[in-house]
This record gives C-alpha cells, sequence and structure tokens, in this order.
C-alpha cells in the first residue's frame, strides 16, 4: 500500500511512476498544475518534477487521433514558451522493464539539472 498515489489516471502512468522509482529516479508529482512565474496556472500534466521543470505525458491509444495530437503540440510549444521542458512516453517505452521510458526521464532529468 505504501506505492499507492491519489493522482495516477491510468494504469501504464503507474506502472511508469513506479519503474522510474525503482530505477532510482526522484518520484514525480501526479497531475499537478503547472504555474509559472507570474502564478498563471497552464495545465495538469501526468507526471511532473517541479523542481527540475520537466514534465511527463504518458501517450495512451487516444493522443492518435488528429485532434488530440493538435492539442497535444499546442500544449507541448505553450510547456517549452514557460520554460518547462516535456518528455513523452509511450506504450513502445514501457516493454520489458521500462527500460527506454525510465533511460528518457533520467536523461530529461539531467539536462534539466538532477543529479543522483
Amino acid at each position: 500500500m505504501e506505492l499507492v498515489r491519489v493522482g495516477a489516471d491510468s494504469a501504464p502512468e503507474t506502472r511508469l511512476r513506479l519503474a522510474l522509482v525503482d530505477a532510482g529516479l526522484p518520484e514525480p508529482s501526479l497531475n499537478e498544475p503547472i504555474v509559472d512565474d507570474w502564478g498563471r496556472i497552464w495545465h495538469s500534466p501526468d507526471m511532473q518534477y517541479k523542481d527540475y521543470k520537466l514534465t511527463i505525458e504518458y501517450e495512451g491509444a487516444h493522443h492518435r487521433t488528429s485532434e488530440q495530437l493538435a492539442r497535444d503540440i499546442q500544449r507541448a510549444e505553450q510547456t517549452a514558451a514557460i520554460g518547462w521542458l516535456e518528455r513523452r512516453v509511450s506504450k513502445e517505452d514501457m516493454h520489458g522493464d521500462a527500460r527506454s521510458a525510465v533511460s528518457k526521464i533520467r536523461t530529461a532529468l539531467r539536462s534539466q539539472g538532477w543529479r543522483p
């Protein structure tokens, strides 16, 4: 029960969070709003590392429609415009022990200043 968290929207998001923690990365916050330097709320990413201005979006099947893709692109551009880095993880990144997803997030965290 100590691994249960309120806020995950799907089982794959939970698997991703657990894989990150199991790999020794910090535990990300779940579905908390991004607030810019002026106090404006932008959106609530699936996961985030506030101290490193890094968001993680798990891209499930519904992200494959052209309408959702357009919204995702707009969101990523807005996130970058306020100084945050967004990383997207898909089902393909989660094969096996999620090594690809963990590597992607570890690299992004390091680029944002995290040191193990």
